[in-house]
């Protein structure tokens, strides 16, 4: 009901119609108050007279089934010579005592000189059960009524369920499939004024995309002369920190570049049937020989259909950023891999500080850094974890990160099959 626009428009409409009843029946019984005691009392109380008056003293019998049977009433004579009821088996109106205060119900008792005690009431029983019938009946039409008005609301408010569709895929960055304008009302105007801002906002993305790919092409070049001059400078320590600064700067570009790709939807897999535990064999022996690291790898893991390129990229990401957070004494970072539910796991763990649990939603972001333990001292922009999970989407896979205490734990689900 919180949530619901259409919901509490219905339930608006059911209060205002049960309001207005109300208050029109009790304008309308105010009304007729005064009337019921200024006329129509006196001339109950006086036709009843009448009617005792008729019956005799003591009360004839014959005369009051004469009388029930010419009009709608019921009669009941209870008294020392005369015990007589034309409906034995349900009681009238009235009542046999009478209630504290004032009661109306005197008007159709009356008591005769021998001692006899009158009591009219109604006689036509359907009549009596008449009322509730009716009022059963009005229910069911006031309900019957509140739901076509809520399947009218519905009606009414459709293009917000097509709006908030649409305004989910554009922020996933879907921005193919429009927002289809139902009607040529306020809500189709409002459908129409959002699709033109997603127009708006995928044009700004694009241009921002195709800047970013131009200037990370263009740095490639002058970054690859600039390590060949470094290659010539005398072996030494400024020599090897221009090396390491420069190779962080390429990996920095090709990280921004997949990225990009992968982020755009341009970037086929170029996928081939590969040995996981060959490919982590290979990028440790050609990028971290040097590095201390555990391999904990499964045998006779199936062939996987993936892009070995990207994924190899993904690895060396998620092996840079635990050995950027191992401190020293710590045990060496862990590379696992598993068949688990059908699906492979590559696992790769440091055992360091950490981060805070309401950090780890974000630490897969795009440039996102997390505090203390993780400052720009260490190394890194915030890309690799982005990167690694824009690999594992476009293979069919997932990202999951967790605090292992201690350290964190990165692991790439990928299906075996292709997607």
């Amino acid at each position: 009901m919180r949530r619901s626009l259409g919901m509490r428009l219905v339930l608006l409409f059911l209060l205002l119609a049960l309001a207005m009843t109300g208050i029109f029946l009790a304008g309308m019984q105010r009304a007729l108050s005064g009337g019921w005691s200024g006329i129509v009392r006196p001339l109950v109380s006086d036709y009843v007279d009448r009617l005792a008056a008729d019956l005799g003293s003591p009360p004839d019998v014959t005369r009051a089934r004469a009388l029930v049977q010419r009009l709608p009433l019921s009669v009941r004579i209870d008294g020392p010579r005369v015990q007589w009821d034309s409906h034995p088996r349900r009681r009238g109106w009235s009542s046999d005592h009478r209630h504290d205060g004032e009661d109306d119900g005197w008007l159709l008792q009356r008591d005769s000189a021998d001692g006899h005690r009158i009591v009219f009431g109604l006689g036509d029983a359907s009549w009596v059960k008449r009322p509730r019938t009716i009022g059963w009946f009005t229910l069911a039409a006031l309900l019957l009524v509140t739901l076509i008005a809520y399947g009218y609301v519905r009606h009414l408010f459709r293009p917000l369920d097509d709006i908030r569709a649409g305004a989910l895929r554009f922020g996933q960055g879907d921005f193919d499939q429009p927002i289809p304008q139902r009607r040529q009302d306020e809500l189709g105007d409002l459908a129409v004024q959002v699709n033109t801002m997603a127009r708006d906002i995928r044009a700004m993305l694009d241009a921002k995309r195709g800047l970013l790919l131009a200037v990370s092409h263009e740095l490639r070049s002058p970054l690859t002369r600039a390590r060949l001059n470094a290659e010539l400078v005398a072996p030494g320590p400024e020599r090897d920190a221009l090396l390491r600064d420069l190779g962080e700067m390429r990996d920095l570009i090709t990280d921004l570049l997949e990225s990009e790709r992968l982020a755009s939807g341009h970037a086929a897999l170029q996928r081939q049937a590969t040995d996981l535990n060959t490919l982590v064999r290979d990028l440790v022996a050609e990028q971290f020989a040097d590095a201390e690291l555990q391999l904990d790898l499964a045998d006779a893991l199936p062939r996987v259909s993936i892009d070995p390129m990207r994924l190899r990229l993904a690895l060396r990401n998620l092996l840079d950023n635990a050995l950027r957070h191992s401190p020293a004494g710590a045990a060496p970072a862990q590379v696992r891999t598993q068949l688990h539910d059908g699906r492979l796991m590559l696992s790769v763990r440091d055992f360091g500080p950490g981060v805070d649990d309401a950090q780890l939603p974000h630490l897969s972001e795009a440039f996102y850094r997390a505090d203390a333990a993780r400052q720009r001292s260490t190394g890194g922009v915030g890309l690799g974890l982005y990167l690694c999970r824009l690999v594992a989407q476009a293979h069919g896979g997932t990202l999951q990160l967790r605090n292992a205490q201690p350290g964190l734990e990165a692991t790439l689900s990928l299906p075996l099959s292709a997607r």
